[in-house]
Formats: C-alpha cells, sequence, structure tokens
C-alpha cells in the first residue's frame, strides 16, 4: 500500500499487543479506533497526510505566545516549574532541565528567567535559530541523538510532543536514561477521558490534524499510566484543566458564552476529578 494511503498507525502507540475498536467519533481520516487494552485513541491519517502536517512545525515563530498572551504564558510556565521544584525538593537554582520539542523557546526561557539551569532540543531548524537568536541553550534535531549522559537531568518537560509519535517509548525510555534517579518527567498532552471530550467528541478541536498538525494519538489519565510503567516511571501527580463543552464557531455566540461560562464554572471540579481537557502528568524516575 502507497504512503498516500496507508494508516501511520496499526497498532497502539503505549505499547499494547491487544487489537484496535473502531469508536463513534468520525474525523476526516476515519473513525478514531480504541485499543481495546488501555484505551488509547488513534487517528486513521495516512502516513503522507501526517508527514504533511508536520511541517507547519518548521516556522522562525514557533510556539512563542502574541503580546496579550505573554503574562499569561508566564505565570502557567512558573506553576509547573514550581510543581516540579516541589516534586524534588530542591532549589529551583539547582535544578538542572530539559525542554524536549522545545521550539522557539518560550517554556525554556521562562525556566531560565526564574533561575532553572535549563536548555533544550528541538528537530525544526527555524523555530531552533528563533531560541538561540534569544540566548538559549538548544540542540538541533531529536533527543536520541543529542548525545547526552546518563543521569545528567533532574527534570524533563514534554509539552505536546507524545501526541505527534507512532512509538512514545522510544523516547521515555531516553528520557528515562538522562534523568537521575528520582529525577521528574513532566508531560503536557490532551485529556481524551475529558468532559470537553465527552460533550464535542470528533468536534473537540485537540482532535484535528487540520488545527493541530501532527496529532494522532490520544491519552487518557490510564493509558499515560500504563506508558510510563513500560517506560520505567512512576505517576508523580496528574493534573487537569479546562473545560469546553463547544469550540468558537461551532454554535451560536449566545449558545458558545452560556458554555463558557459553564466550562468555568466547572474547572475547579474537573480538576479534582482528572476530567479537564488540558493534562499534565508528572511521572518519577524508579
Amino acid at each position: 500500500m502507497s504512503a498516500a494511503l496507508r494508516p501511520y498507525l496499526t497498532t497502539c502507540p503505549v505499547g499494547c499487543a491487544g487489537g484496535l475498536e473502531a469508536t463513534q467519533y468520525l474525523l476526516p481520516e476515519g473513525a478514531l479506533l480504541r485499543c481495546t487494552a488501555c484505551g488509547q485513541l488513534l487517528s486513521q491519517c495516512t502516513e503522507e497526510r501526517y508527514w504533511q502536517s508536520m511541517e507547519e512545525f518548521d516556522d522562525p515563530h514557533g510556539t512563542l505566545p502574541d503580546q496579550r498572551s505573554v503574562a499569561r504564558r508566564f505565570r502557567r510556565s512558573r506553576k509547573f516549574l514550581e510543581r516540579i521544584a516541589n516534586f524534588l525538593k530542591q532549589p529551583q537554582t539547582d535544578i538542572r532541565l530539559l525542554d524536549v520539542g522545545c521550539s522557539s523557546g518560550a517554556f525554556l526561557g521562562a525556566a531560565v528567567k526564574l533561575g532553572y539551569r535549563a536548555e533544550g532540543v528541538e528537530p525544526a531548524a527555524q523555530a531552533v535559530a528563533t531560541a538561540r537568536n534569544s540566548g538559549l541553550n538548544v540542540r538541533h534535531g531529536l533527543l536520541q541523538d543529542a548525545g547526552f549522559a546518563d543521569g545528567q537531568f533532574d527534570a524533563i518537560t514534554l509539552f505536546e510532543v507524545i501526541e505527534h509519535l507512532k512509538e512514545p517509548l522510544d523516547l521515555l525510555r531516553e528520557c528515562r536514561r538522562i534523568l537521575r534517579p528520582g529525577g521528574i518527567l513532566l508531560i503536557g498532552t490532551g485529556n481524551a477521558a475529558s468532559w470537553s471530550m465527552a460533550a464535542m467528541g470528533a468536534k473537540w478541536e485537540y482532535l484535528s490534524i487540520a488545527k493541530h498538525g501532527g496529532h494522532i494519538s490520544f491519552y487518557t489519565p490510564h493509558s499515560t499510566n500504563v506508558l510510563a510503567q513500560r517506560a520505567g516511571f512512576s505517576v508523580a501527580g496528574i493534573r487537569t484543566r479546562g473545560v469546553r463543552f463547544c469550540e468558537k464557531g461551532d454554535c451560536a455566540a449566545p449558545v458558545y458564552s452560556a458554555a463558557k461560562l459553564a466550562g468555568e464554572l466547572l474547572n475547579p471540579l474537573a480538576a479534582m476529578l482528572d476530567k479537564g481537557s488540558d493534562m499534565a502528568v508528572y511521572l518519577r524516575r524508579t
């Protein structure tokens, strides 16, 4: 079968040997598939479509926020970093951190500003150039080719990375190798067990490869836990946030406003029950 027709994912990325079943979630690429063992959801996009969608990341702007979002993004980055420091029980200035898939360096820059000994690795050349022009220490390429030493880092961050990967176990095992014993790996991804997914189904924007290039593999707290254990990690903590009942433009303005308010009111409960749409999983190297 040619790349134009061949599905990019044919087995569970979490590493399960069980089968895949079609779900009721119909995307342009076909119905989402579910692993019968761990519940992981998989896109049926073709290999050709996948690589086409990934081209959007070779962009000098990368993930830098616009001017209206800079302060908000910095506050959120600081929360992630403070939780890492709390898990490690170390002063921030003593923590050596690696941001994998750092793009143009938005999160990495916040870490450096807060005193972390932080560096990054990123495969998109133009984003790397932007990060380096900002004075950040970023290696170009894949983590597996970077040549870091065993136990070199106290913490590693993976924001919006694993949902792009066909074989995430390889990456997590490399993260484990270069983390010191007891080190923390933070994974940020969407939560396919969220109330947003339950409410919107296939209309949840996070599932759209057209709007979010490379999004092919969708995790739940359970499937992330399975992945972590297979890679040699234990789950130190899970945080979720965000509730949306419809995407802007998919419903009338008054309905969207009411749904947005309802989501904001329900966010604390969603966070308590791990039902928020944005998921941060803190893993400890065992």
